[in-house]
């Protein structure tokens, strides 16, 4: 599908090839639901925590990077707070100014101290960068266009009236917002802040997730590797993506391919966390227990995304005892959010990225939460048209277009490290050399 602006949603077609083709062969199973939908889906469900006054926290301003503001920041003052100078030099009268004139500099300004009182007509004011301007002064000389002799200072030409001041309240107006609810805050962001003198900011409480990982072939690294088994890379993965969005994480390690110790999993995550996420499990083998231990222990909403990698994705709720519901604002009082991601360790980085991202930022109180998307040249062909929507992993080349990684198979996680973003490409379409695709780049789904 073509999509008109680069502000759209990430995620491709409302109606798929794939689901088209299931509808038409009277397949048993559901059509598969589009990414868009899939990720709407998840947004209007998530409502962000800051709506409940107990999950507010204040909290020192050189530790509030990467939290979510939960209220507007007003200032309580302009910036700058005076006229001030804007380079060394001298404050003058433009009227009283004519060139090679000599002129008294009647007193000396610092940065940081009060004016010795108003300027004096025909006089100049030695003033330095940042230094407050006296009273009647209306422009600033800058220093090397002036010849100072002792106690007098002549300058080259006569100024234009204004030059070199910052005026009070250019860069900002006292009760203005300066940082918006729902931001989440960058260093500049902090800096600014403290510009105003904010000691201590108002946050949104971090989001606090459960994470599992289901499958008996997983050995954490340092183990032996015994045959049939294979290092649980997504721990590292998925947990290093929920620190860098600011997450409190409880990780329950790797649950064994069971539906009763999957079950058990679940309620105990469901206790005192906003969000459970699993990896693994969520297909349809024989050994697949998470999908139908969540609707055992809650509610499925939905499952199976017509996007490669990431089919199996899973979204519901796990229902909790009542007396846990107040440690959780974020979902119902009787229940805890649940995202199943597949298994293979790039189909759960990118449905991670596509899908759990933006619903942990809205869960936080983010306003935005779409990455941003640019356009950009394919300098690649891709013959083979896919019926879903692809993220094909790709790097920026050095004449500024896309090369694509040979092997897009969602077990290659070299791919992602090579790689600076994913390709979105539409469901039936054959990408050719020359043309412009959507780029999402990893610098913004990482952020």
């Amino acid at each position: 599908m073509s999509i008109p602006n680069d502000t759209a949603p990430v995620v491709g077609a409302s109606q798929t090839a794939c689901a088209a083709t299931a509808t038409a062969t009277g397949a048993a199973r559901p059509p598969l639901l589009a990414t868009q939908d899939a990720l709407a889906q998840l947004l209007a469900a998530a409502f962000p925590l800051c709506a409940q006054p107990d999950a507010i926290e204040t909290v020192p301003t050189q530790d509030a990077l990467n939290r979510v503001l939960a209220t507007d920041i007003h200032s309580a003052l302009d910036v700058p707070p005076a006229d001030i100078s804007a380079m060394d030099g001298y404050a003058v009268r433009a009227v009283d100014v004519v060139a090679g004139r000599p002129m008294c500099v009647s007193q000396r300004v610092p940065a940081g101290h009060a004016p010795g009182g108003a300027l004096e007509a025909g006089t100049a004011a030695r003033v330095f960068t940042g230094a407050q301007l006296p009273a009647g002064a209306d422009t600033v000389v800058m220093q090397e266009q002036a010849q100072a002799h002792g106690e007098t200072v002549a300058f080259d030409a006569a100024p234009p009236m204004g030059d070199w001041i910052n005026r009070r309240g250019s860069d900002i107006c006292k009760d203005a917002v300066i940082l918006p609810a729902g931001m989440r805050l960058t260093p500049q962001a902090l800096g600014l802040a403290a510009s105003v003198g904010y000691a201590t900011l108002p946050v949104a409480r971090r989001p606090r997730v459960a994470i599992a990982f289901t499958g008996d072939e997983l050995t954490m690294p340092g183990e032996p590797l015994r045959k049939g088994a294979i290092y649980n890379s997504s721990r590292f993965t998925l947990g290093g993506l929920l620190a860098a969005l600011g997450c409190d994480v409880t990780d329950l390690g790797i649950v064994p391919d069971r539906l009763d110790a999957t079950r058990d999993a679940l309620r105990e995550a469901a206790l005192a966390h906003d969000l459970i996420l699993t990896s693994g499990g969520v297909s349809v083998g024989d050994e697949d227990h998470v999908r139908a231990a969540v609707q055992a222990e809650g509610s499925l909403h939905l499952w199976q995304i017509a996007m490669k990698p990431g089919k199996p994705l899973a979204f519901g709720t796990v229902h909790r005892p009542a007396a846990a519901g107040a440690l959780c604002v974020s979902a119902p009082h009787d229940a805890a959010f649940f995202i199943g991601l597949p298994g293979n360790p790039v189909s759960s980085f990118v449905t991670f990225l596509l899908f759990v991202r933006p619903f942990i930022l809205r869960l936080a109180g983010t306003g935005c939460v779409e990455p941003r998307v640019l356009r950009m040249r394919a300098d690649f062909t891709q013959k083979k048209a896919d019926c879903r929507n692809e993220f094909l992993r790709a790097r920026i080349n050095d004449a500024g277009g896309l090369d694509l990684f040979p092997n897009q198979s969602s077990a290659v996680l070299t791919s992602t490290v090579w790689g600076d973003g994913l390709i979105d490409n539409p469901p039936g379409h054959a990408i050719q050399a020359g043309e412009m695709v959507r780029f999402l780049p990893f610098s913004t789904l990482l952020a």
